[in-house]
């Protein structure tokens, strides 16, 4: 009964409430890389669809990357700056359950979608004369569909595996939010076949397309290194760093928290860099040395409204 009723109650996200002068400096960092996700995410959307030299299976796959990024944000970023400020951090039973289901989808998502990115950037350095036929508007969606169908999927189970869970009135969460790690530990039972479960799954969502997105390259780097111009190299060279930077970050981070033995303060720390920093960081990354969304972004902003449908 006291289980029953703890699991449709509250939860407490204890956060970093035993080292409160963390929390001011938490807040303000959390806040301006949510800002800054905001803006550059939408910035990416908006200019991708206004301009058409950017409707191109790349800025299609990008714009489907901003606009996961924005909403994932927006699933944790909110609720964490109201608990910071707030001297009692709950969260309710359907929130809690609300922002595990949809920050593991967003998360799986990015996971497969990663990989078709590579597999896009493969398409255009290895068949640049065959890419458009390869890359077809049919294909693109339905890689950016399965992706995300498969990442909602792998949620859903996960979810219910976490939610069955008797917790015998535990209900105090050592984290910033309702992750299934840290829910597992609140577990009166024995969760080793969740464990299991949540191990093959993050091997098959994280190891398996960081494999593929590694032969791609591999592919890549050597058609790279064929080529005889040095400008071209350069130019391969730099399309396709963007994209391994975002690799490094998201997958070196989420393997680091969900692939090795478990550390509940490492854990609270990485988790805050993969669910805020890596989509501030997305858009930067992509845009920074990128003149194509430089001059759409300008072209964008010299329109006026009698020129937009032109």
């Amino acid at each position: 009964p006291e289980g029953n009723q703890s699991s449709r109650g509250e939860f407490i996200l204890l956060g970093v409430s035993d080292r409160p002068q963390l929390e001011l400096l938490l807040f303000v960092l959390i806040l301006i890389s949510y800002v800054m996700t905001l803006l550059g995410n939408t910035t990416i959307i908006v200019v991708s669809r206004l301009d058409p030299r950017l409707h191109t299976p790349m800025y299609f796959f990008l714009s489907n990357l901003s606009f996961l990024d924005l909403c994932y944000t927006t699933s944790l970023g909110p609720q964490m700056l109201v608990n910071f400020r707030s001297a009692r951090k709950s969260i309710p039973w359907a929130g809690c359950v609300a922002q595990l289901y949809i920050s593991l989808s967003l998360g799986s998502t990015e996971c497969l979608l990663l990989a078709v990115m590579a597999y896009d950037r493969y398409a255009a350095v290895c068949q640049p004369l065959r890419y458009m036929a390869i890359m077809s508007r049919r294909l693109c969606l339905q890689m950016a569909v399965t992706a995300w169908l498969s990442g909602s999927g792998n949620a859903l189970v996960k979810t219910l595996l976490t939610l069955q869970l008797p917790r015998c009135g535990k209900n105090q969460i050592d984290h910033f939010f309702c992750e299934v790690p840290a829910l597992l530990k609140l577990a009166c039972a024995d969760t080793s076949a969740n464990m299991a479960e949540l191990f093959a799954s993050s091997v098959l969502l994280l190891l398996f397309p960081l494999g593929l997105i590694l032969v791609s390259y591999g592919y890549i780097g050597a058609a790279v290194l064929r080529m005889r111009s040095a400008e071209g190299r350069r130019k391969a060279f730099n399309t396709c760093a963007s994209h391994l930077a975002v690799v490094s970050l998201f997958y070196g981070t989420a393997i680091y928290m969900y692939l090795l033995p478990p550390s509940q303060d490492r854990g609270k720390l990485i988790s805050l860099f993969y669910t805020m920093v890596t989509p501030m960081l997305n858009p930067l990354i992509y845009t920074l040395r990128n003149k194509e969304v430089h001059g759409a972004l300008w072209r964008a902003l010299g329109r006026n409204p009698t020129s937009q449908g032109t």
